[in-house]
């Protein structure tokens, strides 16, 4: 039994399993702090986030959305969110590699790159949510710092899987 422990630790996973895992695993904490500093904005303002705001659109645009309860839509929200946070810790190591800095400076960086991609260009070109040119600059520092705290943390996720044996 030992020996199959031993082997087991030794087994290597590719590296991007673990960015894949480092940027779900961060996710947690972005979701946690968009839900916290939510409640200081604010009252006109704090309307639904961004990944409930897109799963409401996508239900619509699938006429869905009169079949799904709060509940599901929060629960599609959430698995929703964690997929994309798994799916943006793939580009996490190809574009770290061009950063200079300690790992927590990338990873903040690449948070900042994963927020303007998404709410600058990705998201409101296929119609999913507004611009954030058009949102109110509190909101939008929220979710910049969402993504600082996301990138922050997959950055320090992945090098301490890198260095994992």
């Amino acid at each position: 039994m030992s020996t199959l422990v031993r082997e087991a630790d030794a087994q290597e996973y590719p590296s991007w399993i673990k960015d894949a895992v480092a940027g779900c695993v961060a996710t947690a904490p972005m979701t946690l702090f968009m839900l916290l500093t939510q409640r200081f904005l604010p009252h006109g303002q704090r309307y639904d986030l961004p990944p409930e705001i897109i799963i409401q659109d996508l239900a619509r645009r699938a006429h869905l959305h009169w079949r799904l309860s709060k509940r599901q839509v929060l629960l599609a929200t959430l698995v929703s969110h964690f997929g994309f946070g798994t799916a943006m810790g793939l580009f996490y190591r190809p574009v770290e590699r061009y950063m200079p800095g300690p790992s927590l400076a990338k990873g903040g960086g690449f948070g900042l790159l994963v927020w303007a991609a998404s709410y600058l260009g990705l998201l409101p070109a296929l119609g999913l949510v507004a611009s954030a040119y058009r949102e109110p600059g509190r909101r939008n520092l929220m979710m910049i710092a969402a993504h600082l705290v996301w990138g922050s943390a997959t950055g320090l996720l992945a090098s301490l899987f890198a260095n994992r044996r």
